[in-house]
């Protein structure tokens, strides 16, 4: 029997195993994961030598992974009868980091200095050491799977040197003893090593057995092709990854093999729980590489507003363990999620053409999600846009349309993509921009929430058209065929400027309007004002510092009352104002900008007075 050899660890892991061992970690629990991810690795290899080899150390042993506690003696045992190690391998693989990177390795450690990032010690490969976090000594029991290996023992406290002897009895594989710190014994108890198991190595191929009972026994069926998957799988695990009761509204499962390798099962939920105050959701799709969890909640993965969605991407392009920190700015992680992303909106596009009315139940969840998408997902903006869904003047209550299928039957003399921002259909049709847009056949798009002005102005044109609001300054329909006598220019001309100078608090002009078929005036806000919408958001959080509106004001020559006024301006100056300062409010009132409805009702009353008087 050989004696024990003592050997010192290459100056690079004392290097790490000096911050590791000195530094408090935060998240410590990460050294779990490591090592459960190594034992997979040993498992999968043997696995393969198993079809190649006639010869077999321990053939009838089973590829799984044991875990063992014992609080009494403070110690985690994490086992598989995986390829094992020989003396040279543990030489090579435990007393060394083989690769070029270990000086960077140790430099990033380093640097993340006291309460650092844990997850930092997987970035590089060497996971193992991981386990000096919470150990006072660690031993690893091994048998290499060939016939003639020796039966070894490799051990150390992690102060710099390790003693490899040998330990007679050993099966094939590794098993691994922690002794636990003192401050590091809640890794002993089975219920804290379990939720931990579930938190990242939930999908293992191989059986990972806690105290003789096995903990992951929901597939990984994102790997599996669709044919080989059930309804009932897929409803089930959507329920255990998203923590959910309810039944997604739709689930993408795919595999790409470029530009990177991807396995991907997301699902969209039946339930918009921000809609119930539950505050806003977290992103909820886990990263993955090959089946172990490198973050369940990664903000950079997928664009902001997609927080909804829910599922697992798993990318064997990816650096195993990599880590958070390093993640957000790997133009790996960035690619994949723009391949991830146009995939999910293409397939929605493609089901909101299949089957509208399933969409457009699932959109009146969803809607704020894609509106925010719109105004701050530049990179997709176009593609989002094809999923916003509106009313219309030609669609009835209730019933909606998108962008694309607006443009399809737009008028081939139509200029832009027409819309208006209102609380309400019935403030819409009853007001007077819609007038003119009708009697040219134009459809014009209902927009009702307040974020929809911001939307619209955000995406600025869909499909080489441009968006315009109906009350816009810049909108030119051309000529309007109106049926009844107008005033002459000279008339018309004249009112303007009386108008004008009548009205000049609440107006900054006075012109006559092309958009008017059946009311006597609107009013327009002007060029870099503030719109109605934004204005009513400004008035509600600051209303001492919104000053009353100056607009400009549109008249219809044609109209009775626009007519009558004429003459009344110049016959009775007195009578005349009041009529044009109701027709300033009734405006007003229609563009949503007055803000003291009560005058209008004095004012009303005075007009009553004297008619009566008559």
């Amino acid at each position: 029997m050989s004696t024990p050899t003592t050997h010192d660890f290459q100056a690079e892991v004392k290097q790490v195993l000096d911050i590791v061992i000195h530094s408090l970690y935060t998240d410590r629990e990460i050294f779990i994961r490591e090592l459960v991810s190594n034992a997979a690795d040993s498992l999968e290899k043997m696995r393969l030598t198993q079809l190649t080899e006639n010869s077999v150390f321990g053939a009838e042993l089973p590829l799984e992974i044991s875990i063992t506690t014992d609080e009494e003696t403070g110690t985690l045992t994490i086992a598989d009868h995986g390829i094992g190690l020989t003396r040279a391998e543990l030489v090579e693989n435990l007393g060394t980091i083989a690769h070029s990177g270990s000086k960077a390795f140790a430099a990033a450690l380093k640097n993340a200095g006291k309460g650092g990032d844990a997850s930092l010690i997987g970035q590089f490969g060497v996971g193992f050491y991981s386990a000096f976090m919470v150990a006072e000594e660690v031993q690893v029991y091994t048998h290499s799977w060939r016939e003639d290996g020796e039966h070894l023992v490799w051990s150390s406290t992690g102060a710099g040197t390790y003693v490899i002897d040998e330990s007679p009895d050993q099966k094939r594989g590794a098993r691994i003893v922690i002794k636990l710190k003192e401050d590091a014994k809640e890794f002993a108890q089975p219920h804290r090593v379990k939720s931990i198991l579930g938190k990242y190595s939930n999908f293992v191929s191989f059986p990972i057995q806690l105290n003789g009972e096995r903990v992951n026994t929901v597939e990984a069926i994102w790997l599996k092709n669709k044919d080989e998957v059930t309804e009932e799988q897929y409803k089930d695990f959507y329920q255990f990854t998203a923590h959910a009761f309810d039944e997604p509204s739709y689930r993408l499962h795919f595999q790409a093999d470029a530009p990177l390798v991807i396995n991907a099962l997301l699902f969209l939920p039946e339930q918009n729980m921000e809609m119930f105050g539950m505050g806003q959701m977290e992103p909820n799709v886990g990263l993955y590489c090959k089946k172990v969890l490198i973050d369940p909640h990664p903000k950079k993965l997928l664009p902001e507003w997609m927080r909804f969605v829910r599922g697992v991407i798993d990318s064997e392009d990816l650096p195993l363990n990599i880590s958070r920190e390093s993640m957000q700015d790997s133009a790996l992680v960035r690619k994949l999620g723009e391949v991830v992303t146009k995939r999910l909106l293409k397939f929605l596009d493609k089901e909101a053409q299949d089957d509208a009315k399933k969409f457009q139940e699932f959109y009146a969840k969803f809607s704020r999600f894609f509106k925010e998408g719109v105004a701050t997902d530049h990179a997709n903006r176009e593609a989002v846009a094809k999923l916003l869904r509106f009313e219309s003047s030609l669609t009835d209550k209730g019933e909606v349309i998108g962008l694309g299928d607006y443009v399809k039957r737009m008028k081939e003399d139509q200029k832009a993509i027409y819309y208006q921002v209102a609380p309400s259909r019935s403030t819409i049709e009853t007001g007077p921009y819609l007038e003119a847009f009708k009697s040219k056949g134009y459809e014009v798009l209902y927009l009702y929430e307040t974020i929809d002005e911001y939307v619209a102005t955000s995406l600025r044109e869909f499909d080489g058209k441009q968006l315009q609001a109906v009350n816009s300054n810049e909108v030119d329909l051309g000529d309007i065929s109106n049926e009844g006598e107008s005033l002459g220019e000279a008339e018309t001309t004249s009112l303007c400027g009386w108008l004008k100078e009548s009205l000049a608090e609440g107006v900054e002009d006075v012109r006559s309007g092309k958009r008017l078929v059946n009311s006597p005036a609107l009013a327009i806000t002007p060029d870099g004002e503030m719109t109605p919408q934004m204005r009513q958001m400004m008035k509600a959080m600051k209303p001492d510092e919104v000053a009353a509106p100056k607009v400009i004001l549109e008249i219809n020559p044609r109209h009775e009352i626009v007519r009558q006024l004429s003459g009344l301006s110049q016959s009775d100056g007195d009578r005349a104002k009041l009529i044009a300062e109701q027709i300033l409010d009734n405006a007003l009132l229609s563009a949503g900008l007055l803000d003291d409805p009560q005058r209008i009702v004095s004012r009303t009353e005075k007009i009553m007075g004297m008619l009566l008087a008559k």
